[in-house]
């Protein structure tokens, strides 16, 4: 057990984690540890509700691995598969009261076969057994305003792929997840804003916590780790991750809130970014971000606990050979990585890691953001390590220009955020009321791409290096033809790379 170093009304600085959490964070940040014993600063203890209530420059080789999965998979070829059953033509005699589905060589062409029988002057018509789709729509009611989705066509993917499903295990590594029902007990003491706002010690607290309604589900949550507490509750007590977990897998066709790409997922919440709440409560001295060695730390935990997808919406200025060796290990084992590639373009455009090595990673991938528009989102980091581009929205600080942003369900700021009050306002946070926000950034960028590898996977294509092939081949080419800096290879297409694949159905 590590004793917390900060006295009560030791002066905070400027809170800095609203600004970084605009999208990709920030890592490097120090922190200490947690005691579990009697509550105090830098301590907490948990209460369970249940107890509390008793092509474009593509590698011609990948390519033709892509093509030759596809034809292995599929038998014929994916359009054929996917348009008629194979060994069989309809016929409609004339003199017949009714058709008939005769069968013929399952190598022959259907159409060819029925347009010679439909030659034939006792046939009224001949057609091959084509296959129709259900077109799923989901009834979210914020399914509507989720343009992200739509540029995706995600309608059209779901028909081949509804959803993933709960063999594959995304891995969420941020500020924790909101997938905790019950209370939590904290120590907050007072702090100093700036050297001028005052903010008095709250004692002993007793925080009320929230499962996320329309994330949460039975046996939803995969092996939770907390490497700023150290313990399996990664409550998030900022929205960040909530909101990042709810693009990669919120829950979808329920009735409730908003969809997402791969919503039968399971989720592994890994907590690593400290907040101004972890500062306030005691586990950390120094606001705010993420250690280095608990990111590298959450990447193992990640794959040692059967994450296959692994969600990496953060980033800082310093390369960290430590993460950079993580994230190799985690591909090496099987885990595709989805990295924020950085919101710094507006502010100098400084590379972003470890999104700057993935571009040598085959099966991890830098992700940069666009709009509704399909333009780079102004702040979306531009260089030769950005591979592919999804929607992150963008919202010009002025309100001149509005290129949407993403929908999901997260934490209320007015309940959770209480620190962003005046001292005379300033009370106890509240983390169980969830609401439907709108979010932009790589951040909001990347886990897109990690749902798109999670359906890939449930379809049984586990080689990070071929997902991360197949959505660079199978990408919307956008800007300058072929790859370019702002948009890499360009934006995911997930229902052309689970055609490309042969699996449409």
């Amino acid at each position: 057990m590590r004793e917390n170093r900060r006295s009560a009304g030791a002066p905070m600085g400027a809170f800095c984690l609203l600004a970084v959490l605009a999208g990709a964070l920030l890592i490097g940040a120090g922190r200490t540890g947690f005691g579990q014993a009697a509550v105090g600063p830098g301590t907490r203890a948990v209460t369970p509700a249940a107890v509390a209530a008793a092509d474009a420059g593509f590698d011609p080789l990948v390519r033709s691995a892509v093509r030759e999965m596809s034809i292995a998979r599929s038998g014929v070829s994916a359009t054929a598969r996917s348009r008629y059953v194979s060994g069989e033509v309809i016929v409609k005699f004339a003199r017949s009261a009714d058709f008939d589905v005769l069968e013929i060589d399952p190598g022959a062409d259907p159409e060819a076969v029925a347009r010679a029988l439909a030659a034939r002057p006792d046939v009224e018509y001949a057609q091959p057994a084509y296959l129709r789709q259900a077109l799923f729509v989901p009834d979210d009611p914020y399914f509507a305003e989720q343009w992200n989705l739509a540029i995706l066509n995600m309608t059209l993917a779901w028909d081949i792929n509804p959803g993933a499903g709960d063999t594959v295990i995304a891995a969420v590594i941020d500020t924790g997840v909101a997938f905790f029902d019950g209370y939590i007990e904290y120590e907050a003491g007072a702090f100093t804003v700036d050297d001028v706002w005052e903010y008095p010690a709250l004692g002993a607290l007793r925080i009320p916590f929230a499962a996320a309604p329309d994330l949460a589900g039975p046996d939803r949550f995969a092996a939770p780790w907390d490497f700023i507490w150290d313990d399996e509750f990664p409550v998030d007590l900022h929205g960040h991750g909530t909101h990042v977990a709810g693009a990669v897998g919120q829950l979808t066709d329920n009735g409730v809130g908003a969809a997402s790409m791969a919503f039968n997922v399971r989720i592994m919440p890994l907590k690593v970014v400290a907040g101004e709440w972890d500062l306030i409560f005691g586990a950390i001295d120094e606001c705010c971000g993420g250690s280095d060695a608990d990111v590298a730390s959450a990447l193992r935990y990640a794959v040692d606990n059967g994450a296959r997808v692994i969600n990496l919406s953060l980033g800082g200025e310093d390369e960290s050979p430590v993460i950079d060796d993580a994230v190799r290990d985690a591909v090496g084992r099987g885990a595709f990585v989805a990295i924020a590639a950085g919101n710094e373009f507006l502010d100098g455009n400084a590379p972003s890691h470890p999104a700057v090595s993935a571009a040598a990673i085959d099966g991890a991938m830098a992700v940069g953001a666009v709009d509704r528009a399909l333009r780079r989102a102004e702040y979306s980091n531009t260089g030769d390590y950005v591979e592919i581009a999804a929607p992150g929205g963008y919202v010009a600080r002025d309100g001149s220009y509005d290129g949407g942003r993403v929908l999901q369900q997260t934490l209320s700021r007015r309940a959770s955020l209480t620190f962003l009050l005046p001292p005379s306002l300033y009370g106890p946070p509240r983390f169980d009321e969830l609401v439907i926000a709108g979010r932009q950034g790589t951040s909001s960028a990347a886990p897109h791409v990690a749902g798109l590898a999670a359906l890939l996977m449930t379809q049984g294509i586990t080689d990070p290096a071929v997902i991360e092939a197949a959505i660079k081949y199978f990408a919307v080419d956008l800007g300058p033809a072929g790859r370019d800096d702002e948009f890499g290879y360009g934006l995911i297409n997930p229902h052309a790379t689970l055609r490309g694949f042969g699996l449409t159905r």
